[in-house]
């Protein structure tokens, strides 16, 4: 090796010990960086914590109950509020437990605490309160901390009277750990508008059996520790029906909380940081108060007028339920099931078993849901048979599946025979109608036309596939699906036209007049509806916009088609025609047109006391109005009320007339 290639040899080397040294300078470098960094974090951010925790002390987040935000009608006035009520708490800054079973001094001190406490309940509280006893407080007080630790403020009484925060609040010094703490009461419109769609509070404890809370107590330990204001707390009041539940997370908001810091016991150790809650968003519905409550009333009176009328078939009618829809919009702006009660009695977040006792089959929504309305036998469900309504879709099938024409003509003899054995069905009381056109056939609702050449036509054409088509065109309309509304546990209907046992031509024959399938009036409206603006099925919402606190739009719910049956334009003029059935009495005087088909649905009941199944009609009705640029949808069910044309109708005219009243048929109100 020559002297240059050592010289090169020595340098090379020079330049590796120096990329060393001034890698080591740098990873030193960053790790004094790091480490400075560090301390300044534990300085200025962890500081106080650590400072806390080096004295034993930590801080626990304790959870007040939220505050619940409004539900309103169509008109601003509120369905359900809360209001402002106050509630006494007192927190544990010592130990109060037993020693050896014997009361330490300082249990003593607080038995005398709690019968001064009772001793102010009974002389300023509300003259019709529930009295609480010192006995009563000392088990509110949890002084073994079996419920909680020291630190959690022990609630003693809610709603106190205006006297008692007065007094608490002159006396503090007497009452140490006490605090008064502003919070709210649910209260409910005075005449008890759509109780079962609003809904009602219930105890988050008891709440758990919905998906919903299941799902929020499964993460509850989580949020206690990361989003308090999240937390649900075992007797926070959540919805449990109605709009109360289907919008609990808008309403609920989040509730506020205490940070307070506490020994390693638990026990409290200084002041308590107040977080304040943030408010729930309030709703604003499409129900209009007046036309609902003009609602309400028509089914009263009617159930009423059917019941003293003399007539076999309707005199123990006792339930009826309605739903009115906009056209257009989907908006519901009545929704009623009757009888209903006064929502109020919920305010405590459960009921007596004696109030239960009452309201435990009406305090479910009858439009949606399924259910019977009383112990006895002999009452029907709350979703019934088409009936002669569906009479309207069963011509549209018909045409469009090419089993009649616009031009068919059919002579009605009185009855329809189908099947190798005969099974014979008649129009109502046997009536022979004779020659009769596709419309005719529906004013006049014959079902001899709808057994020969719908029922039995879909058979011939389809055998027992016939039944899956039919089907098909039953959803398309909405019957046998969930309808989309925004309430809870909606019922999809009752399908009988599968039941095992039955032949696909006996299916198909009873369907095609209204006799296998239950639906409930959610359902009848929305088909209604999609009549009325020829086969456009519109989402019905109750909820039409979401505000904050503040009065910010923060959602608004804009009108949605869920699907569209196509038919010939010319087949919907037949349909709207056809629907002229007469309804007697009941809207004389009306001055729109309007389309309408009655229906009278059988019901097997069992009346018992040794008597077998009797058959029972209830009254269906559903209408659209005016015939021409149909504004609202009506449908209405009369259980057991006998004709539909008698007993339904008369409803619907009054929900008609407030509609029209207060928004105007033609767009102009009445009023």
């Amino acid at each position: 090796m020559n002297r240059y290639e050592q010289e090169q040899e020595r340098l090379l080397k020079a330049n590796k010990r120096s990329f060393r040294l001034n890698l080591t300078f740098f990873a030193a470098f960053l790790l004094f960086c790091v480490l400075i960094v560090r301390l300044a974090f534990l300085q200025f951010v962890e500081g106080a914590e650590l400072t806390a925790l080096e004295h034993g002390e930590n801080r626990k987040a304790v959870p007040m109950m939220p505050v619940r935000g409004t539900i309103f009608d169509a008109t601003h006035t509120p369905l359900a509020y809360s209001e402002p009520s106050h509630s006494l708490y007192l927190t544990l800054y010592k130990n109060y437990g037993n020693a050896d079973g014997i009361p330490s001094a300082s249990r003593i001190e607080m038995n005398l605490l709690a019968q001064e406490i009772a001793a102010v309940f009974k002389q300023h509280g509300h003259a019709d309160a529930e009295e609480i006893t010192a006995g009563d407080i000392v088990n509110k007080l949890d002084l073994n901390y079996s419920k909680a630790g020291g630190y959690v403020p022990r609630l003693i009484k809610s709603n106190l009277s205006s006297e008692e925060v007065a007094y608490f609040l002159q006396h503090k010094e007497r009452f140490k750990g006490i605090d008064i703490v502003e919070e709210t009461v649910r209260r409910y419109h005075k005449d008890s508008l759509a109780v079962q769609t609003v809904g009602y509070l219930y105890k988050f404890k008891g709440a758990k059996v919905e998906p919903l809370y299941e799902q929020m107590d499964h993460r509850n330990a989580e949020m206690a520790v990361q989003q308090p204001g999240l937390f649900y707390q075992e007797n926070e009041h959540v919805g449990f029906g109605g709009l109360e539940l289907q919008y609990q997370e808008e309403l609920r908001g989040e509730s506020g909380y205490w940070l307070i810091p506490v020994d390693p016991r638990n026990m409290p150790i200084g002041p308590a940081e107040l977080v304040p809650p943030k408010k729930g968003h309030h709703l604003y519905t499409t129900l209009h108060k007046d036309v609902q409550k003009a609602t309400e009333q028509a089914i009263l009176d009617q159930i009423k007028a059917l019941r003293s009328s003399g007539k076999s078939e309707s005199k123990n009618a006792s339930t009826g339920y309605a739903v009115a829809m906009e056209v257009d919009t989907g908006h519901v702006i009545a929704m009623a099931s009757m009888p209903d009660y006064d929502t109020n009695v919920w305010e405590q977040g459960g009921v007596s078993p004696e109030i239960y006792d009452q309201i435990r089959h009406i305090y479910q929504n009858g439009t949606i849901r399924s259910f019977f309305p009383s112990d006895k036998t002999n009452t029907p469900e709350s979703v019934v048979l088409l009936g002669s309504t569906v009479k309207p879709l069963s011509v549209l099938i018909g045409l469009k599946e090419g089993l009649i024409s616009p031009s068919t003509t059919y002579n009605d003899l009185g009855s329809a025979e189908f099947g190798r054995d005969g099974s014979r069905v008649s129009n109502s009381g046997g009536a022979v109608m004779g020659r009769l056109t596709v419309q005719d056939a529906i004013r006049r609702s014959s079902n001899a036309f709808m057994v020969d050449l719908i029922g039995e036509g879909l058979y011939r054409r389809y055998g027992s596939k016939g039944v899956d088509i039919w089907d098909e065109y039953m959803k398309e309309f909405g019957l046998g699906v969930a309808t989309g509304v925004d309430l809870p546990n909606e019922f999809r209907g009752r399908i009988e036209y599968r039941q095992e046992g039955q032949t696909a031509l006996s299916s198909l024959a009873f369907a095609s007049f209204g006799q296998q399938g239950k639906y409930t009036t959610m359902q009848l409206a929305q088909y209604a509806s999609m009549l009325a603006n020829k086969g456009k099925r519109m989402e019905p919402h109750l909820v039409k916009e979401i505000r904050d606190s503040e009065g910010n739009v923060v959602k608004k719910i804009e009108p949605k088609v869920l699907n569209e049956a196509k038919f010939d334009d010319s087949y919907w003029s037949i349909i709207h025609r056809g629907m002229d059935t007469n309804v007697g009495a009941a809207f004389n005087g009306f001055p729109y047109d309007f389309a309408r088909k009655t229906g009278t649905s059988q019901q097997m009941i069992y009346p018992g006391n040794g008597q077998g199944p009797i058959n029972v009609d209830n009254g269906v009705f559903i209408a659209f109005a005016p015939r021409e640029n149909p504004k609202l949808a009506v449908a209405v069910v009369i259980p057991q009320g006998g004709f539909g044309a008698s007993s339904a109708a008369p409803v619907a005219r009054k929900i008609f007339d407030a509609y029209d009243k207060y928004y105007g048929l033609d767009g102009t109100p009445a009023s």
